[in-house]
C-alpha cells in the first residue's frame, strides 16, 4: 500500500510539471523510477510512455479548451513525429539498457544547453501568411496573434522528435517545444500547449511497440497514470500564471538534475 502512494504521489508531481512544460513527464519520470525505485530502464521508458498519454489526455483537453493549441499545425507536424517514433520504439528495444541511459543523459544536457540560449524576453509574435492563428494569453489577458515561420524544417526536426520519443519513452516535447519556439515562431505558452496535444499521439505509437515486448508493466503503469492525470490537470492551470522566463529556468534546473542522475546509473551498470 505504501508502495501505491508513494507511486500515485511521483505521478502527481510527473504529472504537474509535465504538463506546464508540454513535455509529457517521462523525462522526469524515467530517472526517478530507475534511481530511486530500482525499475529496470526499458519497463520504466514503458511506463513513461503510458504516462505521457496520461499526461497528453488530461493537459491537451484544458489546452485546447482554451484556444491555445495550435491544432492545424499539430496534426501536420505529427505525421513526422509518428513516422520517428516508430523507428525509435523498434530501436530501443534491440539495445542496450545501458547505451539508453547514456544517450537520455545527453539528450537532456543538449536541450538544457539550447533552452539557456533562448533571449530573455521572446521575440514579439509576427503574422507569416502560413498557418496564422491566435489565442488569449492566461496571464495577461491580451490577445496573441502569430504565424509559423520554417514548415519544413520544423517537419525534419519532428521526426527526430518522434525518434527520440519512441527510443527513450520522453513523449518528444523535450524536444518539439524548443523547435516550436526557437525554429517555426511559435510563442512559448502556444508551443507547450500544442506539444501537450501531440505528445500522447507519439507515445501511442511507440507504446504499442514496447506493450508487446513485455515493457509495460500494469502495476507500476496504473497508478503512475492516476497520479499524473490527476497532476496535468493542476499543472496546466498553474502554468498559465507563471512568466515564461521562469518556465525556462525550472526546465533547465531539472534537465541538469536529471542527466547527472542518468549518467551515474550508466557508469554503475
Amino acid at each position: 500500500m505504501v508502495t501505491i502512494l508513494l507511486i500515485l504521489a511521483i505521478g502527481l508531481v510527473v504529472g504537474g510539471v509535465g504538463a506546464m512544460m508540454g513535455i509529457g513527464g517521462g523525462i522526469l519520470l524515467i530517472p526517478i523510477l530507475t534511481a530511486f525505485l530500482g525499475v529496470p530502464i526499458k519497463t520504466a521508458i514503458g511506463t513513461s510512455i503510458v504516462c505521457v498519454i496520461a499526461t497528453s489526455c488530461a493537459a491537451g483537453a484544458v489546452y485546447v479548451g482554451r484556444g491555445m493549441t495550435h491544432n492545424r499545425l499539430a496534426m501536420i507536424l505529427e505525421v513526422a513525429t509518428t513516422a520517428g517514433a516508430l523507428a525509435g520504439g523498434v530501436t530501443a528495444v534491440l539495445i542496450s539498457p545501458r547505451l539508453l541511459a547514456l544517450l537520455f543523459a545527453c539528450i537532456l544536457i543538449y536541450v538544457a544547453f539550447i533552452m539557456h540560449r533562448l533571449p530573455k524576453e521572446e521575440r514579439p509574435p509576427v503574422r507569416t501568411g502560413a498557418l496564422d492563428t491566435s489565442y488569449i494569453d492566461p496571464r495577461t489577458g491580451g490577445r496573441v496573434t502569430y504565424g509559423i515561420r520554417r514548415l519544413g524544417m520544423g517537419m525534419g526536426a519532428s521526426f527526430l522528435a518522434g525518434n527520440v520519443s519512441g527510443l527513450l519513452g520522453i513523449g518528444g516535447g523535450i524536444i518539439k517545444v524548443p523547435i516550436m519556439n526557437l525554429m517555426m515562431g511559435v510563442p512559448l505558452r502556444a508551443a507547450i500547449a500544442t506539444s501537450n496535444f501531440m505528445i500522447g499521439i507519439t507515445a501511442a505509437t511507440s507504446g504499442i511497440i514496447y506493450y508487446m515486448s513485455g515493457f509495460v508493466s500494469p502495476k507500476l503503469a496504473i497508478p503512475t497514470a492516476l497520479g499524473v492525470l490527476a497532476g496535468a490537470q493542476i499543472g496546466t492551470r498553474v502554468g498559465g500564471r507563471i512568466r515564461s522566463q521562469r518556465l525556462r529556468q525550472i526546465f533547465q534546473l531539472l534537465l541538469l538534475a536529471f542527466a547527472t542522475m542518468m549518467l551515474v546509473q550508466a557508469w554503475m551498470k
